[in-house]
């Protein structure tokens, strides 16, 4: 199986192609040596995005997403390498828990956005939490590791794109969210997350990737101590190269490795905003 790549030109830094475009481009990864090949592309445009802006390739960690995907397919995957996998339900993360305790070295990061009432799930399992978004969250999160006698590493969620679909922190409240969030030790905050605007357009993805590390790097002047900002977690399967040349330490890829999902990523950032 050949997974394609994205449309580059010579001397580009990056196609004109972003996830809208690349949705339903990717085959279903069906075997050990599928996700093994799709790892390594993908591990290889990784690469390639970081010498062109002069980064170590090390400086930037994969984290396969596998929301919708099947317990035998993870299971392939897994085999192929994966270690830590990301999902956006945390009752599908949890349900996929609990059926692959057996593989003792496999983590899970929850990257999409959570309910109060959902915090004790996370707070069972979850290795990284990578949704950070509201001060309730983040006392009850807290709460909830300190009876199960665990640590959560955290990233705090920004709006960077300033949609009213997205869920996250507008930039302006990050700096005072920072400083209000519990101090038990028990959420360990490493960094920031963000989602860039769903465009064809490579320059608005870019701006949003931007505006997070340009936060960042204001944010650590003052940060309260025990707040860690060393990681930027952006950039997903059609964008994850403007991420990285843009200063991503994460970045989340589903469909670039295991095949496409048979609905976008949109589906999974829906529009109506619930309330916790």
């Amino acid at each position: 199986m050949q997974t394609p790549r994205p449309d580059t030109a010579p001397g580009s830094t990056v196609g004109t192609q972003t996830r809208h475009a690349l949705h339903g481009r990717y085959p279903r990864a069906e075997s050990v040596d599928d996700f093994r090949h799709n790892l390594a592309l993908v591990r290889e445009r990784m690469a390639v995005a970081c010498q062109r802006v002069g980064r170590a390739a090390d400086s930037v960690r994969l984290l396969p997403v596998s929301k919708t995907i099947d317990e035998a397919h993870i299971r392939l995957a897994y085999q192929a390498g994966c270690r830590m996998l990301g999902e956006n339900k945390v009752q599908e993360a949890h349900h996929k828990w609990e059926a692959m305790q057996d593989l003792t070295d496999l983590h899970w990061s929850v990257i999409g956005h959570l309910q109060t009432n959902k915090a004790k799930l996370v707070a069972r399992f979850a290795d990284e939490f990578q949704a950070l978004d509201s001060l309730r969250l983040a006392e009850t999160l807290d709460r909830r590791l300190q009876a199960e006698g665990r640590s959560l590493d955290v990233f705090v969620q920004v709006n960077t794109s300033n949609e009213a679909s997205k869920y996250g922190l507008l930039p302006e409240a990050v700096a005072g969210f920072l400083q209000a969030l519990p101090r038990s030790g028990a959420l360990r905050v490493r960094g920031l997350m963000t989602l860039a605007m769903f465009s064809a357009e490579p320059q608005q993805v870019r701006a949003c990737f931007v505006r997070l590390r340009e936060l960042r790097e204001r944010l650590r002047q003052d940060a309260p101590a025990g707040i860690g900002l060393d990681e930027l977690s952006m950039g997903m399967s059609g964008d994850f190269e403007i991420a990285i040349e843009e200063g991503a330490t994460v970045v989340r890829v589903g469909q670039a490795i295991f095949g496409a999902r048979a609905v976008p990523d949109s589906h999974y950032w829906p529009a109506p905003r619930s309330t916790d």
